[in-house]
């Protein structure tokens, strides 16, 4: 599992400015964004969660549920150890019966290269969404709804994914 901002401002990848000289790019300057939470599986599942405001540890334990729901009650998720995934909401679902089934494991202080949810965001930032100026949320969420859609079909990218932060499937 891991989280990402996807801002309207557009992440550049290529331009059509001549050689040498830097492009114009046109933007609203907004801090508006979506904050998403996403969870791969060694099956090549993709699981999202999408908001307006700021993770917290309330929707850690949402996405947790969720995700028991879909792939059952027994769950090994490995994470980073952001501040959400430590917060009392998060230690409460945890001791509780429905939480019981889950086991975390947490990767390193800083290891974004061990992390297989950050090929996720590569790919959704820098090939599906390149280039992308959106004039509001409601854009940003739908282009955003089709590039994940995109991804889902990708069981092989999905895959790739773990082999690239080196864990063997």
């Amino acid at each position: 599992m891991d989280e990402a901002g996807f801002y309207l401002l557009p992440g550049r990848v290529r331009s059509y400015a001549p050689c040498g000289h830097r492009p114009i790019l046109r933007v609203w300057h907004t801090r508006d964004h979506l904050s998403v939470m996403s969870a791969i599986t060694m099956a090549a599942g993709l699981y999202t969660l999408v908001r307006e405001e700021a993770l917290t540890g309330l929707e850690s334990v949402t996405f947790l549920q969720h995700l028991q729901v879909q792939l059952g009650p027994r769950l090994l998720v490995v994470w980073d150890g952001s501040p959400i995934h430590r917060g009392a909401a998060v230690k409460s679902f945890l001791a509780d019966a429905a939480g019981r089934g889950v086991h975390l494991e947490l990767l390193p202080g800083y290891a974004p290269d061990l992390n297989p949810d950050e090929g996720v965001w590569h790919h959704l930032k820098m090939v599906e969404l390149r280039d992308l100026c959106c004039q509001d949320l409601d854009e940003l969420r739908y282009e955003l709804t089709l590039a994940i859609a995109r991804l889902r079909h990708k069981a092989n990218l999905i895959r790739s994914f773990f082999a690239r932060a080196g864990l063997d499937l």
